[in-house]
């Protein structure tokens, strides 16, 4: 019977690839433990495979201190590894140490204190099959589970091809992956996905957890790598390496922006995972359920790259710093809302892709917010704010109107005037003293927020009749 279980072991080692060594300590480990059930059996004892290919049971017998010592030594080492198991969990263990049960260390006995006994029961073939029976399946499962966590514990990040198993739950949707059954579970769904039992779907494997039933493969729908996996299979120049994938950035279910780059010229990184009328990425977007794709050229310029990202909106200008990574970008007002998207998402997006701080202003906006610089005296002199008048109000503040070109000063007459002094009405007043600022009469004199500036004569000059016109007309209004 022993030599079947041999030949059994050793088809075992060829169809599965279990070692027939592991398997033979396996069932001489099962057969002692059946062995010490029997009535009447020796305390310490081993079980051999004989040349014979015969398993037989040896009693083995020591000096009554040599024993002593091997217990207590053995008792001390299993003292060690339940306060290592307590430091690791935080629990307390509650287990009863039984002498029986310590696995003394034979090998610092010397082999002439050692006294051996062939003590093989009589029906022991047939405890040996039926245990060898049970030992060879259980470690077969073992070695199998072991095997298919090695192998997927090496496939993480890597996009898988599933079966929705079980999809009635949203918290636990179930995935054939043919050898193993996956998890996805609800945080890595993307939201308005329907999971229809019996649909294929693709998704990437985040973690893979050792259990007692098997390993346990977690899958995300979620993760950015889907995206770039999902373009290297539709896209060739991808997948020969022509064209690269340089940054990710997702909004799952909503929308995602993907950077690429071509390596060779000639290639149009963009035009390449579009494809012939938008077949490829209409692959991809189909796969995501609809989530929109934009694909953006990667630049080396921060300014372009930025200005880029934010497509579909058309940008004018981007202003960029170096030191903090923020950006400024203006926009023409009808593009502001598009530029910003829906919630933020597009700015969100653009930001999360350059890796840069985003700050979108419109035409309007950025115009106004430089007039409020210049109208509250910032940088005061020539040059600080190129195109702005340099005439100053009555309130000691500088004009905001925009200088005509190749002067100093905006288009009102009075401001004109002063074209050609020695230095700007600006320096004139801070160099000059209280008497003289007097007699510096102000161009122009404040209005109140939405009205224009009004025109005022310098002194001891009359009011033309265009002036007197403007005021009649004023009054009249």
């Amino acid at each position: 019977m022993s030599r079947e279980i041999i030949e059994a072991v050793r088809n075992i080692e060829l169809e599965k690839g279990i070692e027939s060594d592991t398997l033979i300590h396996a069932l001489e480990d099962a057969l002692l433990a059946a062995y010490k059930k029997t009535p009447e059996a020796a305390r310490h004892a081993a079980v051999e495979l004989d040349d014979e290919g015969e398993f037989r049971v040896y009693s083995i017998e020591i000096p009554t201190d040599l024993e002593s010592r091997l217990l207590e030594d053995a008792r001390e080492a299993k003292l060690e590894e339940l306060e290592r198991l307590e430091e690791e969990t935080g629990e307390r263990q509650h287990t009863l140490i039984s002498d029986d049960d310590l696995e003394l260390d034979w090998s610092e006995v010397p082999e002439e204190q050692i006294k051996r006994e062939d003590v093989t029961p009589e029906n022991f073939g047939r405890i040996a099959a039926q245990t060898a029976k049970q030992v060879i399946l259980q470690r077969i499962r073992e070695a199998e589970r072991e095997m298919m966590y090695d192998e997927y514990v090496d496939r993480v990040s890597e996009v898988v091809t599933g079966i929705i198993q079980q999809a009635g739950d949203r918290n636990n949707v179930l995935v054939d992956l043919g050898k193993v059954e996956a998890l996805l579970p609800r945080s890595e769904q993307v939201d308005g996905e329907r999971y229809e039992q019996g649909s294929r779907i693709k998704a990437v494997i985040t973690e893979v957890r050792s259990g007692t039933k098997g390993p346990q493969v977690i899958l995300s729908r979620r993760d950015p790598e889907l995206i770039k996996t999902l373009f290297e299979l539709e896209v060739p120049e991808i997948a020969d390496g022509l064209v690269t994938i340089r940054g990710v950035a997702r909004e799952p279910g909503y929308r995602s922006k993907i950077a690429v780059e071509s390596h060779v010229q000639g290639v149009d990184p963009v035009g390449a995972c579009v494809g012939p009328r938008g077949s490829r990425v209409r692959m991809v977007v189909s796969e995501l359920r609809g989530e929109k794709i934009d694909i953006i050229p990667w630049n080396n310029e921060p300014a372009r790259f930025v200005a880029k990202a934010l497509s579909p909106a058309r940008v004018r200008e981007v202003f960029v710093d170096d030191e903090t990574r923020e950006a400024t970008v203006i926009v023409p007002d009808d593009q502001l809302a598009l530029a910003i998207g829906k919630e933020g998402l597009n700015a969100r997006l653009a930001a999360r892709l350059t890796g840069w701080k985003v700050d979108i202003q419109s035409d309007t906006e950025f115009a106004r917010a430089e007039a409020d610089a210049a109208f509250g005296g910032e940088g005061d002199g020539e040059g600080e704010f190129s195109g702005r008048c340099s005439a100053i109000l009555s309130n000691g503040k500088r004009c905001p109107n925009e200088a005509l070109p190749g002067t100093h000063y905006c288009g009102l007459p009075a401001h004109q005037a002063l074209e050609g002094q020695e230095q700007p009405v600006a320096e004139a007043i801070d160099d000059a003293t209280p008497d003289e600022a007097q007699e510096l009469a102000p161009v122009a004199v404040e209005g109140t927020e939405g009205e224009a500036f009004e025109e005022l004569e310098r002194p001891n000059e009359p009011a033309t009749a265009e002036v007197v016109a403007e005021r009649e007309q004023g009054a009249d209004a």
